[in-house]
């Protein structure tokens, strides 16, 4: 099944509250998927300090302050270093690449959650509502957010194949069904030398999603490839810095349903994730149509 939730906020106003509003979100969809569950967060400076490079790193067991020190002295620029429950969140005023390099280099078997200016990705196992807890994430900030609830299906329940898969510098990707022909794609990809974190089908996806833009696609162009490549059954919300993008398949038999107003944009595979949204009583609310691309633009 699982489930997922996006939101992107048009009034500043509305930052602060990003964090609440998201993990009640992210709550009411629990029963869809309470094996694990992730969220990207764009803007929360607490986490991911305003133009800063970010990087959110899993399956470490060092100290935030060591990994400051040593990362600071092999860049030789200060380097900001927290743990999130158990993601390591380290920060630098500069690209976000040159950051995620030296982090490869220091700890080559950390899972790379996401990586990017203004972006913290966190993931964990457990009930989503529980992880919200632990993360905090009630007191989070921002402008957008996208979230998954995950019942594993073929893969293992790791944080590896929790969503979202943020393989892009400020790219997420959330997703609601499974792809039938992921292992074709998966060594297409790996041909043209694009490395893999798990044996999860989503990763593909977003694997894929990044390769189109690399090569200088747009985000809707990007997913219309994604519709014309992919077999199966699939809601997908991809995000980045400044997008927010919601396409189902052909099909369209995974639910999703779309809520906007003058305020902010949101998705949903259920309506009662968005029941509590400011003003959703006046909200243009719609289900999207198969293969269409839905974008909206900070």
């Amino acid at each position: 099944m699982c489930g997922i939730v996006g939101l992107h906020l048009r009034n500043p106003d509305l930052y602060p509250r990003l964090g609440e509003l998201l993990a009640t979100m992210l709550g009411e969809m629990q029963d869809r998927g309470a094996d694990s569950a992730g969220i990207a967060v764009y803007g929360n400076t607490d986490w991911a300090p305003a133009d800063h490079g970010c990087v959110s790193l899993l399956d470490l067991d060092v100290d935030a302050a060591d990994s400051a020190a040593a990362l600071s002295e092999s860049l030789g620029t200060p380097v900001s270093a927290q743990y999130v429950d158990n993601t390591l969140v380290i920060s630098a005023e500069l690209p976000s690449e040159e950051l995620l390099a030296a982090a490869r280099a220091a700890y080559p078997g950390a899972l790379v959650a996401g990586f990017g200016s203004d972006l913290t990705v966190l993931k964990g196992v457990g009930a989503p509502r529980d992880l919200t807890k632990r993360w905090d994430l009630v007191s989070a900030q921002g402008w957008q957010g996208v979230g998954h609830t995950r019942m594993a299906t073929e893969s293992a329940v790791t944080p590896a194949g929790a969503h979202p898969y943020a393989v892009g510098p400020e790219q997420c990707l959330v997703h609601n069904g499974s792809f039938s022909n992921h292992a074709t794609i998966r060594r297409e990809l790996r041909a043209a030398g694009v490395e893999f974190d798990s044996e999860n089908d989503t990763e593909v996806g977003a694997r894929f999603v990044a390769h189109q833009l690399a090569q200088g696609k747009d985000v809707e162009t990007a997913l219309k490839e994604v519709c014309a490549t992919f077999d199966g059954f699939y809601t997908l919300v991809v995000s980045n810095r400044d997008s927010f993008a919601v396409v189902r398949d052909a099909i369209a038999c995974k639910p999703a349903v779309i809520a906007e107003t003058d305020d902010w944009v949101a998705m949903a595979s259920e309506y009662r994730a968005l029941a509590d949204l400011p003003g959703v009583e006046n909200a243009r609310i719609w289900e999207p149509e198969p293969e269409v691309v839905y974008a909206w633009t900070r």
